[in-house]
């Protein structure tokens, strides 16, 4: 009698995020890495942070290795390129796969740009009052952590430049809560000069912080009109995380230790 193959266990989800002092932040985290799991019964998720917040990335990945995990998949929650995801997430998970031989690391892709989190902004603004009809005479600001890394800027301009087609805004601006300008109280004057009966602040942000805390002080210094919250578990990005590991979680998949980093 032959025997049936055992399936290989499917790999480990490692969600990486920045971190911060402010406890909203972890909280968001983990309330959005709570709902991927719950959306894949099975998959073993684990949440780390590069600073601030515990575990650390080699902790979370220590803890898999003694728990005899041997295949994880490195998520960053990044909603660009830029430093964080080109210099130091590889630099640790190096570090990770040089400590730990017997776990396999492999990377998935930062979250952005995806309509998928058009759709999450779109959610949020509509959870914050912003109706169906009020697009037309809408102008929105699109704001960013922001990041001193030109195509991440050059990123954000462009998913600006998509999301006022595709969504029928009167306008999308971007704008940055540090390293770039136009600053979100700026944005939001700019949109009134320009003849916005309507202004709403969406943050491309994914949890709370002191950067998404600059954003919201912009919206109200400036008088917008609609603030929306942050993404945080918008079941958008839930999907999207999945996305991504599953692109991952196939043969052609490179593990960092061969990754060739931009």
């Amino acid at each position: 009698m032959s025997r049936v193959p055992v399936p290989a266990p499917r790999p480990a989800l490692l969600v990486i995020a920045h971190g911060s002092r402010d406890p909203r932040h972890a909280a968001t985290v983990r309330a959005l890495t709570r709902r991927v799991a719950l959306a894949r019964p099975g998959l073993r998720v684990e949440t780390a942070f590069l600073d601030f917040c515990t575990p650390s990335v080699p902790a979370a990945a220590r803890r898999l290795a003694a728990e005899g995990v041997r295949d994880t998949v490195a998520l960053p929650l990044l909603l660009t390129r830029a430093f964080h995801a080109k210099a130091d997430i590889p630099a640790v998970l190096r570090e990770c796969a040089a400590a730990l031989p017997s776990l396999r690391l492999r990377t998935a892709d930062v979250l952005g740009p995806s309509p998928l989190l058009t759709a999450a902004l779109e959610r949020r603004l509509a959870e914050a009052g912003l109706a169906p009809g009020d697009r037309a005479s809408t102008g929105v600001v699109l704001a960013s952590a922001g990041s001193t890394d030109p195509q991440a800027r050059a990123v954000i301009d462009a998913i600006a430049r998509r999301w006022r087609r595709s969504g029928g805004w009167q306008a999308v601006e971007p704008a940055f809560a540090s390293a770039s300008l136009p600053r979100t109280a700026d944005a939001v004057r700019a949109l009134r000069a320009a003849g916005a009966r309507r202004i709403a602040v969406a943050p491309y942000v994914l949890a709370p912080g002191f950067l998404p805390d600059r954003i919201a002080a912009g919206a109200q210094e400036a008088g917008a009109d609609v603030l929306a919250p942050v993404l945080g578990d918008a079941p958008e990005v839930v999907e999207l995380l999945l996305r991504r590991y599953d692109r991952v979680d196939a043969p052609a998949a490179l593990p960092w230790g061969d990754l060739m980093i931009a």
